[in-house]
């Protein structure tokens, strides 16, 4: 094999060749695709791909480079990714890196040179599947190490990305904004509002612009690792409990279902993604494995409580078997694609939880509304 050549196999034989990006050598993972168009930076960084090989439907990456306050936590997360086209030049005045560069430091392996829409239509019909990138291994090895490796289903990977220690979010959390003297904006961020409410994150795989999100809606953050029992959480005395995003199977985490059911009727409680799904096993709920699940900036959405239609980022692979809930869950959106369950909420306890991504980073900002629902529902409960 070349220098800087690699290929990807997955386990079902499918082969490309492509040359390598950053890291050589090799890595295995679940391979999904990606349709948004920009926001390569917060999907590499993002805590709920642990586990995953990450493909792009857009074909051309890293133009505009990477830099550290487009990252959605302290590292990347993505076993590898897999682009058609790599930018030569890396053009933009916040770019710190070129992707390369990242990659290289984190020792993450790409492949460029790949026909990702022949990739995407195969995992379309044929579903995830565990894949193996390599620079080093022969085809046979390659395909032999991606059947060997970890499986989505059944996965905990939230223990290698809940934070050991219980912190408070103090990052920086302003919106960024242009000047505009016609309404006395004179620099580059909106100033931060007063603390209204105390709230405790679980941290199953936290985005760091979800916290953001929060911080900017009056919300002062304590977050806590993903085992902290009910108990402990409660002693905090906060006006509520939100659950966060991350990554594996929902269903693997019966220890985290067993502490948000007792926290059910306690404390208002909202929910995330993966907080979402745990949400469901708490109310009794079940869920599933997708075929090759929701991933990009570009999923409709109807909430039946209105019939308002917002276009969403998600990024998941499992979702909520809606008949498994049960009678005092009442589910309030739905993905227009597929009919999936998107939202819910109990109708008598305060908590209530969406499948997607609010703050999207990257995406749409058509559904960043749940934030101050959140506060609403504290505010109901006081």
């Amino acid at each position: 094999m070349e220098d800087n050549s690699a290929m990807l196999l997955l386990e079902d034989g499918t082969f490309f060749q492509g040359k390598a990006i950053g890291a050589i050598g090799t890595t295995t993972g679940e391979i999904a695709f990606n349709t948004g168009m920009t926001g390569y930076q917060e999907i590499i960084t993002d805590p709920s791909y642990r586990g995953q090989i990450v493909t792009m439907t857009y074909p051309l990456i890293g133009n505009y480079g990477v830099n550290p306050e487009d990252a959605e936590s302290s590292q990347p997360h993505v076993r590898g990714l897999v682009i058609g086209e790599l930018s030569p030049v890396s053009s933009n005045w916040r770019s710190r890196q070129t992707l390369p560069e990242y990659f290289a430091e984190h020792q993450i392996i790409g492949i460029e040179g790949i026909d990702t829409r022949a990739l995407t239509k195969h995992l379309r019909s044929a579903g995830a599947m565990r894949s193996c990138i390599s620079t080093e291994l022969s085809k046979e090895d390659a395909i032999k190490a991606a059947q060997d490796s970890t499986p989505m289903a059944g996965s905990d990977f939230v223990e290698e990305v809940s934070t050991p220690e219980s912190y408070v979010w103090e990052r920086e959390s302003r919106e960024w904004t242009i000047p505009n003297a016609s309404t006395g904006q004179e620099g580059t961020y909106i100033e931060l509002p007063e603390i209204k409410y105390n709230i405790v994150a679980y941290d199953f795989g936290i985005k760091w612009d979800i916290l953001r999100h929060l911080r900017q809606g009056g919300f002062h953050v304590t977050l806590v690792n993903s085992r902290t029992p009910a108990e402990e959480v409660l002693a905090m005395n906060p006006d509520g409990v939100f659950l966060s995003n991350g990554p594996g199977d929902p269903a693997a985490l019966d220890y985290i279902h067993a502490e948000v059911k007792k926290l059910l009727g306690k404390t208002p409680i909202f929910g995330i993604c993966l907080g979402h799904q745990i949400l469901t096993h708490a109310f009794g709920g079940s869920t599933y494995k997708l075929k090759f699940g929701h991933r990009g900036g570009n999923q409709p959405v109807k909430d039946l409580r209105n019939g308002k239609i917002s276009i969403t980022a998600q990024n998941h692979g499992f979702a909520t078997d809606i008949e498994s809930l049960p009678d005092n869950i009442e589910v309030t959106h739905v993905n227009l694609n597929d009919d999936t369950v998107e939202g819910f909420r109990h109708k008598e306890l305060p908590a209530f939880s969406v499948q997607y991504h609010p703050e999207a980073a990257p995406g749409p900002n058509d559904a960043t509304y749940f934030f101050a629902e959140f506060a609403e529902l504290i505010e109901l409960s006081r």
